[in-house]
């Protein structure tokens, strides 16, 4: 079976050892170690381990369709914050009456807004089953319809770029309005209850994070199941050599289609997991240079590697965590000038770095060779 292949991987098996060797082991030092313990590891640091691997998640759905189809997708930002605001809008279901203004059904923003009745298509969102459901179907069939038209117009390169993020930045001005009833420039937040549980336990943290960790292997899997199948080869050989696929009669606009809604679906999952760790979403995650740091996180992990986007997300985020704090006015510099010296001295990544220095190794001979006959002699 395709989904069940890349388990037999090497490269896929060290990288689900080493993810789930991490999640155990901040599970350990979270759990197992008194506060006061210098390898205790804080419920702030188990949030914050958690939006890393979210991000980790988002890069490998861009890899997917940028490394393996050739598509340098601008816009997964909007499905990661689409994908975020159909949890929102669960979680806020889940306040009741609990909020500011007591309103059983309506948020407080809505209360505030003088709205007198809940939007149609808040509706099903008090359910946890509808809620998870329309974070697969809600950046999904927005991917299908663009994709569909872009697609089959042919819309390629730099075009199909510059549309994205248009996109992104029309959906982000559309949620900025207080008509929209997405909560405005404020977005969605205040959340209590997830499945029943607090979210602001250490107990519920740590789980959101092992859940993110969870989903980010699967979403691997999937997406290495993807490449290593036909399907994949013919996503290649879309993206060396789109003509020449349509002329072996091969439906490019449909394999297109496919991946894209695939990899929008992921970013969905991500952003629905990125909300309740961070209790927050608002249209600033529509940002189309919030896109384009994911994109800056590929690039540096090391393109069509899926492994490589991971480690791109996680370095970058946390070097944003750190540099934020000690020059904040220069990170967007620096985020810039990374992806420019990545581009110039390591254009295959990180992850092609290290498979270079690992051929290198695998070339050099173990033992040295005996001299020749004639150079015996002399």
């Amino acid at each position: 079976m395709w989904l069940t292949r890349p388990l037999r991987e090497r490269s896929t098996q060290i990288f689900l050892g080493v993810l789930f060797a991490a999640l155990g082991i901040v599970t350990f030092l979270h759990v197992a170690m008194p506060e006061d313990s210098a390898l205790y590891v804080s419920a702030y640091t188990v949030t914050l381990l958690g939006k890393y691997l979210c991000y980790a998640l988002l890069a490998v759905a861009v890899d997917l369709v940028w490394g393996y189809l050739g598509i340098l997708s601008l816009g997964h930002g909007a499905f990661f914050a689409i994908g975020g605001y159909a949890m929102g809008m669960y979680l806020m279901r889940q306040i009741g009456d609990r909020g500011t203004y007591g309103d059983p059904i309506l948020p407080d923003f809505m209360v505030f807004l003088n709205w007198q009745e809940l939007p149609w298509y808040w509706l099903g969102f008090d359910m946890a089953w509808f809620a998870f459901i329309m974070v697969l179907l809600a950046p999904g069939l927005l991917a299908l319809v663009f994709g569909f038209l872009a697609f089959r117009s042919r819309v390629t390169g730099v075009y199909l770029s510059i549309i994205t993020q248009a996109l992104t930045f029309a959906l982000m001005l559309a949620f900025f309005r207080n008509e929209m009833g997405f909560g405005g420039n404020n977005g969605l937040t205040d959340f209590r209850d997830i499945l029943g549980f607090n979210l602001r336990t250490d107990a519920t943290r740590l789980g959101l994070f092992i859940a993110t960790g969870i989903a980010l292997s699967i979403g691997y899997v999937i997406c290495r199941g993807i490449v290593t199948s036909k399907l994949g080869r013919v996503s290649i050989a879309c993206r060396d050599a789109e003509a020449r696929a349509r002329f072996l009669g091969y439906r490019v606009d449909r394999v297109q289609l496919f991946v894209f809604v695939v990899s929008a679906m992921l970013a969905g999952v991500a952003g629905a997991l990125y909300v309740p760790q961070v209790g927050i979403i608002n249209p600033s995650e529509f940002s189309p240079l919030f896109s384009i740091e994911v994109v800056v996180w590929v690039a540096l992990g090391g393109r069509a590697t899926l492994y490589g986007a991971v480690i791109g997300a996680v370095l970058v985020n946390y070097a944003k965590t750190v540099f934020t704090g000690v020059m904040p006015d220069a990170w967007l510099f620096a985020l810039g000038g990374l992806f420019v010296l990545v581009t110039v001295f390591l254009p295959k990544g990180i992850a092609g770095l290290l498979a270079s220095r690992r051929k290198g190794k695998q070339d050099e001979p173990d033992t040295p060779t005996a001299p020749s006959t004639e150079e015996a002699t002399v």
